[in-house]
């Protein structure tokens, strides 16, 4: 029982926190307990026992799990008959209902891009679902779905989305005692990652293309001071030719570390230092 709706079932399967009503028929067609008085005493295998003189009783499971129903039947036929009384029992799964899908996560994302999204579903697996997307959410009637089936309540789907926009995700859940059909909307931006390299590629070429100007315009420095550095060993020349006119003779010396050279040079009658 559901609100104003009852279902008659016959596999054993129940629902969680549902109002169920469970009724027993007495088959006697020689009429021998038409006048008798009966008892009966409903043990619901959860710990739960029920007495009373009525063949129906009305009660809930709580929580879901397998149970073995007992009902135990007393009739006394006269005042002074011994109490007749009988046994029955049935196995009942119970189930929960499938109420509330779950979106684990935004609800924007980038195209052309791989997308996970993940669902938690709530309800006693297995689980069929059955989904699709539509993109600009636009209905489609031809179009079928895809059809997986949950043992757990984790759904997960891989999807990459070629166009911008909203998009809507169609989902019908269902178990073996209720189902559920609802939609999410998506909403799908531009993926600005491309935009974002060529800055960082067109930044990278303007440093290394600095980086190559200053080293090509600070080599020649670096390199005169060098050699002055290695040419301290120069000895400046003065000389007079035969014109009386003085001239500097510059002598670079490639003398190497540990090499000596004598600090004076004799040319003629003069000694320069």
């Amino acid at each position: 029982m559901e609100g104003n709706a009852t279902y008659v079932r016959d596999t054993g399967e129940l629902a969680s926190d549902v109002p169920t009503e469970t009724m027993f028929e007495l088959f006697d067609p020689q009429k021998n307990f038409s006048t008798a008085k009966f008892t009966y005493t409903w043990d619901l295998g959860n710990g739960e026992v029920i007495q009373g003189t009525e063949p129906v009783v009305r009660y809930h499971y709580s929580e879901s799990g397998n149970y073995t129903l007992r009902l135990k039947v007393g009739a006394k036929v006269t005042k002074y008959a011994p109490l007749i009384t009988d046994v029955y029992s049935t196995d009942v799964q119970v189930l929960d209902a499938i109420k509330h899908i779950k979106l684990n996560g935004p609800s924007d994302y980038e195209v052309s891009q791989n997308t996970s999204l993940a669902f938690h579903v709530d309800g006693s697996p297995p689980i069929w679902v059955c989904w699709r997307f539509l993109p600009n959410c636009v209905p489609d009637m031809i179009g079928g779905c895809t059809l997986i089936v949950l043992y757990e309540n984790t759904l997960r789907l891989n999807h990459t989305f070629t166009s911008t926009g909203v998009h809507c995700l169609d989902i019908s859940v269902r178990n073996d005692i209720s189902k559920l059909q609802t939609s999410f909307s998506l909403y799908v931006r531009r993926n600005n990652n491309p935009h974002m390299f060529f800055i960082l590629s067109c930044a990278a070429i303007l440093v290394a293309t600095f980086s190559f100007i200053m080293v090509i315009a600070c080599h020649p420095r670096l390199y005169n001071r060098s050699q002055v550095a290695t040419s301290s060993n120069a000895i400046f020349l003065k000389n007079q030719d035969y014109e009386g006119q003085s001239t500097i003779l510059f002598n670079f010396s490639n003398v190497g570390r540990g090499e000596k050279e004598p600090l004076l040079l004799q040319y003629g009658n003069q000694y320069l230092s």
